[in-house]
């Protein structure tokens, strides 16, 4: 498969296309990496160097590509971070033109927004920009506990409040645009055991919950939710299965964490867990709701 994915880039670490693009190479995908923004690391540190990249350059890098042909055989687009919300335009663009090339292409957007614990931590109008506009144009949207509340306008406490939620972001019935699975990364409600986290996915059909160990980390890894999108992208591709991309993307970023608490890491242990993305050691199955 062909994945254009417009996202953010560090140089040190694993965040946006750092955390999407490997591990879907690795899977056997070509990836067309655009970047929204370049900087020396992520934003959790505090600190860092670089700058968000203008709308003009990002256009006139997805423009090349599309000068070269390549379109029509692009199966799907992944977006993530824009850094500013003039960037949406440019996807939104993106977007339109492939889809032009290749009506079948699937758009899987990660609305990233911000996050349990951190609040918004995007720039002004990227919120408006993923909830009025990007969401209800996309085919797949994978967004965390926090931006599934702020996307659905509603507070989520509960397994049944985080499937309703959900369901509201989904395309009308018999609607050709607007999302046909909505994956929900880093959900804990009020069930949920200590020690767990969990992931939703639901679609017109049903919907799938999936529970692994919460793993302990002095810092949490940054760029969790930039690979699971990747991920269960990378396998819906392979097997138009809710469920089994469900399964193997919860099982995949475990086993990517588990390497990553081992070494005592701040960063996603991407490469030393490769094998892993390949054969996930350990399986977690989806259980339908």
């Amino acid at each position: 498969m062909r994945i254009l994915s417009i996202q953010s880039h560090v140089a040190y670490g694993y965040v946006g296309n750092r955390a999407a693009a490997f591990p879907l190479q690795r899977l056997g995908h070509d990836v067309w990496a655009v970047n929204t923004v370049e900087f020396s690391n992520h934003t959790g540190y505090g600190a860092w160097k670089g700058r968000v990249a203008a709308p003009e350059q990002v256009r006139d890098v997805i423009e090349g590509i599309r000068e070269r042909g390549v379109l029509p055989r692009c199966d799907a687009v992944l977006s993530g971070y824009l850094g500013d919300a003039a960037l949406g335009e440019v996807v939104l663009d993106a977007v339109a033109a492939v889809r032009n090339a290749n009506p079948a292409t699937i758009w899987c957007c990660d609305p990233v927004i911000g996050d349990v614990g951190r609040g918004v931590f995007v720039r002004p109008g990227i919120p408006e920009f993923f909830r009025q506009r990007a969401v209800p144009l996309a085919d797949m949207i994978t967004p965390n506990h926090f931006e599934l509340e702020l996307l659905s306008g509603g507070t989520v406490t509960t397994l049944e409040a985080a499937h309703a939620a959900a369901r509201t972001l989904l395309a009308p019935n018999g609607h050709a645009v607007g999302p046909k699975v909505v994956l929900v990364t880093s959900l804990r409600h009020a069930a949920t055991a200590n020690g767990t986290i969990e992931m939703l996915a639901v679609t017109a059909a049903g919907a799938w919950r999936i529970v692994t160990p919460l793993l302990a980390f002095d810092i949490a890894p940054n760029g969790t939710g930039d690979a699971v999108a990747a991920l269960f992208l990378a396998q819906w591709l392979k097997t138009h299965d809710v469920a089994a991309a469900l399964s193997y993307a919860a099982s995949a970023i475990f086993a990517v964490l588990e390497a990553t608490s081992r070494a005592g890491a701040r960063e996603l242990e991407l490469i030393a867990a490769q094998d892993a993305l390949v054969a996930p050691p350990r399986s977690f199955a989806a259980m339908r709701l």
